[in-house]
């Protein structure tokens, strides 16, 4: 079959053109408003077909004989051979007849021709000329040939009706439409855009790159602009190989078109109301990018390279290698200026995604910028990364959420077409890095990186695109890597073919200047001489390098100023007690809905309890006590943020943040009503991941100082899925980077029966992780020493992570409540809860049972079963920074006693191996019979608990059993 014969226009569907016109003629609604616009306009012309006539008569040989019907209106010499009037009318349905066949074919031909423009928008990307290496070679694919539409080489140069398709006019040739589509679409820019729905943006899309062939005409002092960014680009990157050899730098070697395109964001961002810009990125690239967007001086990346650390002498930690490090600066762009942060990022690539997100966010709410024009995130990736890591997918499903929208990001892939030493083909399944981004119908514009001026014009129109319509768009630049997955790596040993078409491909500068001097733009001795200008910028910078010497830290300025370091690892209580009237005052507020609500019947118990208790002053419950201190920071001027799996709920039903009308559905939020003048809480329903959450809510925290910011996992051990964000970022932000956060994680932990997934928020790794003072791990058993633990978070002048291991059956435990008294005047965080039944003397107790968490109320109900009263069970309630010297305290006053270990977790998991040696430590600074604690609980295991309900009670009780039993 030949291939024109497989479109719609031929074969059996050859009436459909026809079909569509006669529904139109019928009604003209009932085709699609294109179809009207198109058959409207050839009405038109058939309207001008019979008036014509109308003005003539038909010889009988059927020739047209120009005149009017009416034979004695002609002159005799013109009707010699015209027939009679009444014929020449009778004729007229015929020529009307005739009119509606050509216009039948008309619209066939204008119908193949937009059909050949559609296939252009949406398969044309498959035959630009993207890849500089030349090594991606698209065969011809056949939707792009114009005989696939039954056109032939005698059509070229006939006009046909496209009505201002492509900005040619009505009608253009289709040699003329070949060409303005193999510009537009198939030369160093291929655009995927089809895929969107929205049809406002594919009409923008398609206006702002039609008009203009998908090209901007620069002026000759921008394009030698260009030149300039791409010569730095590939000067910094040579004299650095140069001078400091086989030093991993993971250069932009290939990929230098990244630094004028960014520019290029900034710059037009700047014009459209960007204030702020947030930029993540991985390693490859972002010395340049520091050093040319950031400002970072040469001098100082220089006396890196030297050995010497980023950090000022005087601050404490273990810093980063110089490729992860992050900056800020000012930028000044046409005379808007614009503040710059690039945030630091481990090689986990994509893991600052969600972060940059997340402080972007916290921008804007500072800002009031509720339009989402002022803030901007660009976010610079790798080709294999963008297509591999499931951050990616995560991030951009947070895109148009509500509690996360932050009005579109930019993300700017540097695609070198090899992840390490493995090929496109082997690490992807689409044809392209970029697929992942249609999940948010985020349009796509891939655009050849040897090309600076297309890279540049690219970047424009995703900036255009992003403050016009406040959504994702993505560049995929094609490029390459020069060297190695790092300076010292051989990529011959994997990629000879690749790597011997990069060793004799001229850089992106030596094609641009090239370019730029045949045509007359600048001289070779004019690149010479900008050459020569940055060699010697840079041997000064590098002879000043030895006497570098960073002078302070970035960290504690603007939103930070008036921070302090935190104070030794020893208690930090802060002041945290709340006025008895003010938590009267949010407890009432919390628990009344508003009037003519209706409130689920077993939600308005719940807060008819939650009245009592708040009335009597007794029996205050977890959620109760957490909504106090949500109400009373909010009351004092501090905004809550909590976010995570069903958070407006709860998991277990506990918390109803959200009150649900039962018959509109309309929500009340009870805490957005506790105070005249008060801060907001936002509470949100997150997706159903946990590592892009987590780190959106890690980078709000780093932004936003000054507001609570809490991640709730709906079951602590789903925090495992947010792993790389917890190691590479919370717990050792501070130390590498110098970046304080308040970040709280609440981690439902207990074993109650439930199975191995449902039991463990993995206790064991926090502690593991916890050293430098760098967080603080907490498993408390009282609802007021919850609620002291979110206060003190923002009542000190330091700010740390805090990870809370809290409770599920205890929620509604009927001993595990406070009393008002407890959140009054005088109160605060306990880190150790002491004894609190009537004992023997402290000298003649034989055992102290220290333990954390559910595990106490087991063993307390059964002590009091068995009436034992020598035997002393302590809670020890933080365990980082572990209390070394309260707990010695307190261990003295039971000098005879030997000291148990009492978890519920198996040995190798949980507390114990973390708190041996420091309760060891405890007891050597104390004159006290015992030296070190022994251990009871679930032996060692590999799963975290049993699956079977009876399994589980009787090695509950069996562990209970023997911390009561001595000897």
């Amino acid at each position: 079959m030949r291939a024109e014969q497989t479109s719609f226009l031929f074969g059996a569907n050859a009436p459909f053109i026809e079909e569509l016109y006669a529904r139109f003629l019928a009604d003209p609604s009932s085709v699609d408003a294109e179809w009207q616009t198109f058959f409207g306009a050839l009405a038109e012309q058939k309207g001008d077909v019979l008036a014509e006539v109308r003005g003539a008569s038909w010889a009988p040989n059927g020739t047209r004989v120009i005149g009017a019907i009416d034979p004695d209106a002609v002159p005799a010499a013109a009707n010699r051979n015209v027939k009679g009037g009444k014929e020449a009318a009778a004729a007229a349905p015929a020529i009307a007849g005739k009119a509606d066949a050509e216009i039948r074919a008309a619209a066939q031909d204008t119908a193949r021709a937009l059909m050949l423009i559609r296939a252009y928008r949406i398969r044309g990307h498959l035959e630009a000329d993207l890849d500089p290496l030349g090594l991606v070679r698209q065969a011809p694919h056949r939707e792009l040939d114009p005989a696939t539409y039954g056109f032939t080489e005698a059509d070229w140069d006939r006009p046909i009706l496209i009505f201002g398709s492509l900005a040619l006019g009505e009608s253009a040739t289709l040699r003329q439409i070949m060409e303005r589509l193999r510009k537009t679409y198939c030369g160093k820019i291929g655009v995927e855009f089809m895929h969107i729905s929205d049809p406002d943006q594919k009409a923008w899309i398609q206006e702002r790159i039609e008009h203009i062939e998908n090209h901007t005409e620069f002026t000759v002092t921008g394009r030698k602009m260009i030149l300039e960014r791409v010569g730095e680009a590939e000067g910094l990157e040579r004299y650095l190989h140069v001078k400091f050899v086989g030093t991993k730098r993971f250069g932009l070697d290939g990929g230098e078109s990244l630094i004028p395109g960014i520019e290029q964001i900034l710059k037009r961002g700047g014009q459209l109301g960007v204030k702020e810009v947030m930029l993540g990125m991985p390693h490859r690239g972002r010395l340049n990018t520091l050093v040319h967007v950031m400002h970072k001086s040469y001098t100082a990346l220089f006396s890196e390279f030297q050995g010497r650390s980023s950090q000022p002498e005087e601050m404490r930690g273990s810093g980063d290698v110089k490729y992860h490090l992050g900056a800020s600066a000012d930028r000044e762009f046409d005379g808007n200026v614009i503040h710059l942060s690039l945030s630091p990022n481990p090689s986990h690539l994509e893991a600052v995604n969600p972060v940059i997100l997340g402080k972007a966010r916290a921008k804007e709410d500072q800002r009031g910028d509720t339009d989402r024009s002022q803030v901007m995130c660009i976010l610079m990736h790798g080709d294999a990364a963008f297509a591999g890591q499931g951050l990616v997918a995560e991030s951009l499903d947070l895109s148009d959420l509500a509690g996360y929208r932050i009005g579109g990001t930019i993300h700017f892939i540097v695609n070198n077409q090899i992840g390490f030493t493995t090929l496109p083909t082997e690490s992807r399944s689409g044809p392209y890095c970029t697929e992942v981004a249609k999940i948010v119908q985020a349009p796509i514009l891939h655009v050849n990186g040897d090309d600076p001026e297309a890279v540049v014009h690219v970047a424009r129109i995703a900036t255009e695109f992003r403050q016009h319509f406040k959504r994702d768009i993505v560049i995929d630049m094609f490029c390459y890597r020069r060297h190695g997955h790092n300076e010292g790596d051989e990529p011959m040993f994997t990629q000879p073919l690749m790597y011997k078409e990069i060793g004799a491909h001229r850089s992106v500068k030596e094609i641009y200047a090239a370019a730029l001097e045949a045509e007359g733009v600048v001289t070779a001795d004019e690149v010479a001489a900008m050459d020569n200008a940055l060699r010697e910028k840079l041997d000064k910078a590098l002879e000043a390098a030895s006497n570098y010497k960073p002078n302070k830290a970035d960290w504690l300025e603007g939103k930070w100023a008036g921070f302090t370091v935190a104070p030794g690892e020893e208690d930090r209580k802060g002041v945290t007690a709340v006025d008895l009237d003010l938590l009267k005052n949010v407890g009432r507020a919390i628990s009344e809905p508003p009037k003519d609500f209706e409130l689920n019947r077993k939600i308005a118990r719940q807060l008819q309890e939650k009245r009592k208790t708040i009335d009597t002053g007794e029996n205050i419950d977890w959620a109760t006590g957490e909504a106090l201190a949500f109400g009373t920071l909010l009351a004092e001027g501090t905004p809550v943020r909590l976010s995570g799996q069903d958070s407006g709920r709860g998991t277990f039903s506990q918390r109803h943040s959200v009150l649900v009308d039962q018959v509109t559905e309309a929500k009340y939020v009870p805490l957005n009503h506790v105070a005249e003048g008060q801060a907001r809480y936002e509470v949100i329903d997150s997706p159903l991941n946990e590592a892009g959450v987590l780190g959106f809510e890690y980078g709000y925290s780093l932004a936003e100082p000054n507001a609570l910011v809490l991640w709730e996992a709906q079951f602590g051990d789903f925090a495992n899925g947010a792993q790389v964000i917890i190691d590479q970022f919370i717990c050792s932000g501070e130390s590498k980077w110098l970046r304080m956060s308040g970040l709280v994680m609440l981690l439902p932990h207990g074993y109650e029966g439930q199975g191995p997934e449902h039991s463990s928020a993995r206790l064991e790794r926090y502690l593991q992780l916890s050293a430098e003072d760098n967080w603080q791990v907490i498993n408390p058993t009282t609802p007021a020493n919850y609620f002291h633990a979110l206060r003190r978070q923002m009542r000190r002048t330091f700010r740390k992570p805090l990870v809370v291991m809290t409770p599920k059956s205890l929620l509604r435990h009927k001993d595990c409540v406070s009393s008002l008294a407890d959140f009054g005047p005088g109160s605060s965080f306990r880190r150790i809860l002491i004894e609190t039944d009537q004992l023997v003397d402290g000298d003649k107790v034989r055992r102290v049972i220290l333990c954390s968490g559910k595990v106490y109320f087991d063993l307390v109900a059964e002590r009091r079963k068995r009436k034992i009263d020598d035997i002393a069970i302590m809670r020890i309630e933080q365990l980082y920074p572990f209390p070394f010297t309260r707990l010695g305290v307190r261990l003295a006053q039971y000098p005879n006693a030997e000291v148990v270990w009492c978890q519920e977790e198996p040995e190798n998991m949980g507390a114990w191996h973390f708190v041996d040696r420091r309760i060891e430590r405890a007891l050597a600074s104390i004159d006290a019979k015992a030296r070190r604690p022994l251990y009871v609980g679930r032996p060692e295991a590999a799963s975290p608990a049993t699956g079977s309900a009876r399994n589980h009670l009787k090695e509950q009780a069996d562990l209970v059993d023997r911390a009561l039993t001595i000897g």
